[in-house]
């Protein structure tokens, strides 16, 4: 393992959402100096309650200043990144069923935004190590083994494409500017905060109200899950460890099919499989998600969280912090559901009465 690099000042864009806000509890809760600017948008997902056990610790409080804006405005991203001896970029429009919906918004977060970060790092005098956080959706539906970082990307969605363009952008300011860059590229994460539009906690919080989950096609679409703190873990130890210019895979080591997640999620929570509702797949979705992880492992990095244990807990959150996710299912939420599941909903209902000769049953809007 290289030696450790250390900071004592670090910025984090998106601090304030799922990922991002994990990162900011677990390194202020080292309690080792290390001072945090959070950068966050406050978009839908981006929610200041994330950080409020953070607020709540005088010790941790007093070294935690948050700015809210954007980080595709110049004027107020330079001075920034100009006093941090890092930038750790989580901000993203994360959800893939809305940049299908809405493109626009994921090109100008996961690229002009990227553009903005990496010239500001660029022009700093200190020149702050930069580390772009990515997905693994870049590489596209992964048919058979495990992709490595040097595979090619075939990103297959706007939010995949915008993460790869942010990719490219960081990868060229290496080459071309000599910045201190480097990429992770991480499974689909899942625990505690996690907006209820993604998967697990839409199913979560929609199987706690009894209301249908709305399960994409067959079901059989794979995912490697990584769970939030071995995520956040990983992108500290790539900051620290990482060498400019490359990319690292991280990966939960947790492959299951989505049926199986969502049966596992019902069992604990003892509510029946009656609640799927298998509907109209999404555009382009791909079929399944693997990386190879063996580059950061060399680097002295593995998951230390067992899937059914980060599953427990997160579905164990959930029904704690019930306040927390309704208050997050508010504002346009009805409106965005309706969008997304309503016909996929009311057409799957339409072709199981017919399979079966009963009545269609009316289904709530997931509010």
């Amino acid at each position: 393992m290289s030696d450790e690099r250390r900071f004592d000042h670090l910025l984090v864009t998106g601090g304030a959402g799922f990922i991002g806000s994990c990162y900011v509890r677990d390194v202020l809760g080292r309690r080792d100096g290390t001072r945090i600017t959070v950068l966050d948008k406050l978009t839908y997902a981006g929610n200041e309650a994330n950080l409020a056990t953070v607020r709540s610790d005088p010790e941790q409080a007093g070294r935690l200043i948050f700015v809210h804006g954007d980080i595709a405005d110049a004027a107020l991203v330079r001075p920034l990144v100009a006093g941090a001896d890092a930038v750790v970029n989580f901000a993203a429009e994360s959800h893939v069923d809305r940049s299908i919906l809405d493109p626009e918004a994921f090109l100008a977060t996961g690229v002009i935004g990227v553009h903005v970060l990496l010239d500001a790092c660029r022009d700093a005098p200190a020149g702050p190590r930069f580390l772009q956080v990515s997905t693994d959706e870049v590489y596209g539906s992964v048919a058979d083994g495990h992709a490595r970082e040097d595979a090619p990307l075939a990103p297959r969605s706007p939010y995949a494409a915008a993460k790869a363009a942010g990719e490219l952008l960081a990868r060229s300011y290496v080459v071309t500017h000599g910045v201190d860059a480097m990429v992770t590229r991480g499974s689909n994460t899942y625990g505690p905060y996690h907006h209820p539009e993604k998967l697990i906690p839409l199913f979560i919080t929609n199987a706690i109200d009894d209301l249908p989950l709305p399960l994409y096609g067959d079901g059989l679409q794979r995912r490697d899950w990584l769970y939030v703190s071995d995520h956040a873990a990983a992108v500290d130890h790539v900051l620290r460890h990482g060498a400019s210019g490359e990319t690292y895979n991280v990966v939960g080591g947790a492959e299951r099919a989505n049926r199986d997640v969502v049966a596992m999620l019902l069992e604990r929570l003892g509510k029946p499989w009656s609640l799927v509702r298998e509907v109209d797949d999404r555009p382009g979705h791909d079929r399944r998600y693997a990386m190879d992880g063996a580059k950061l492992a060399a680097l002295g990095w593995r998951p230390a969280v067992r899937f059914e244990d980060g599953l427990a807990s997160t579905i164990d959150w959930y029904r704690v912090n019930e306040a927390w996710w309704r208050a997050a299912r508010s504002g346009d939420w009805d409106g965005w559901y309706e969008r997304q599941y309503g016909h996929r909903l009311a057409h799957g209902q339409a072709a199981a009465a017919t399979a079966t000769g009963a009545d269609v049953e009316p289904t709530g809007s997931g509010a």
